[in-house]
């Protein structure tokens, strides 16, 4: 039996469902089964949106009461723990077992629990005819915080969007230097910087310019943002995310399109590009080729769909 130090249990809606697949590519190599994924990587649920909490598993076994002995034999001392029972794909335990487990944990642990404020939240779990006890890390959401930025525009990227994006872009690498292309008020950039990438914004918009500068400065984060056209940015970054102009009021054409995507091309081998229209054409003539590809639907608005495009220059 293969074991790993970590299981990720995932949470998203059914329109982020590639989305979250492609994110999860690229931050493990591997894919989520059931909405779980076991690894030895050890990523912050917090820095993902679709990452509901993550278990550093201490103890495991095919029998319940080996389990239960492995765990009194650690002598495992906790003040102010609590423990919960997460029920995933497969386990069929009836309600008042699972309660009864819970107690033969708390039995199993010195010290005194407290359900409301704990200091440590332990989890046992049943997956696959395996029990795992670990410590529970939750995503603690307080990204959600973003959403209450000064500055906003009703063609921004939603968070959840934005995260997965950094995470596509730099493969979860914190030292890799990004770029946002078409920063606009900043949305993808406050989401680097609360997960510690090193990302730099442009944008031709002066004023976006400004209310992406306050939307960072607001959350006392610190990143520089160029007011200019993509083209003269000389500076090379190891990946960058282009979130194309889209409809009425930052609508753009296609010679202006093929501009961004050829200008950004110059200065970093991987791309990330978001759009509502197929621009595989506009692509290819970068010299780049396409190494994934997702469709993300908006909740309640299912004709509309955003694509998001990997690209990795051609050898």
């Amino acid at each position: 039996m293969q074991t790993y130090k970590y299981i990720y249990s995932y949470n998203y809606d059914i329109t982020e469902g590639e989305l979250c697949k492609l994110e999860t590519k690229y931050i493990f190599n591997r894919e989520a089964k059931d909405k779980l994924l076991f690894s030895n990587q050890k990523v912050e649920p917090s820095h993902s949106a679709f990452i509901r909490n993550r278990l550093d598993i201490i103890s495991l076994s095919a029998d319940y009461s080996t389990l239960i002995n492995e765990i009194k034999q650690k002598g495992i001392c906790s003040k102010g723990f609590k423990v919960e029972y997460l029920v995933f794909e497969g386990d069929t335990t009836e309600y008042t077992d699972r309660l009864q487990k819970l107690r033969d944990i708390g039995f199993s642990i010195e010290g005194n629990p407290d359900y409301y404020n704990p200091t440590t939240t332990y989890a046992l779990c049943k997956y696959g005819g395996i029990w795992y006890f670990s410590i529970s890390i939750r995503n603690n959401n307080i990204w959600h915080k973003h959403k209450e930025k000064p500055c906003s525009f009703s063609n921004s990227l939603g968070i959840n969007i934005a995260k997965a994006l950094v995470n596509i872009a730099t493969k979860a690498n914190k030292e890799k230097t990004l770029l946002d292309a078409c920063c606009g008020v900043g949305t993808i950039m406050l989401e680097a910087c609360f997960a510690g990438h090193k990302i730099e914004g442009c944008d031709i918009n002066e004023k976006t310019c400004n209310n992406a500068r306050e939307n960072l400065a607001y959350f006392n984060y610190t990143a520089n943002i160029y007011h200019s056209d993509i083209k003269d940015i000389s500076k090379r970054y190891e990946a960058a995310i282009i979130d194309l102009p889209y409809n009425l009021f930052t609508s753009a054409t296609d010679n202006e399109i093929s501009h961004i995507i050829e200008s950004t091309a110059k200065i970093t081998d991987r791309l990330v590009i978001v759009s509502i229209s197929d621009i595989t054409s506009l692509i290819n003539n970068t010299g780049f080729k396409i190494s994934d590809y997702c469709n993300v639907s908006k909740s309640g608005k299912r004709k509309f769909a955003r694509k998001v495009w990997v690209c990795e220059r051609n050898n």
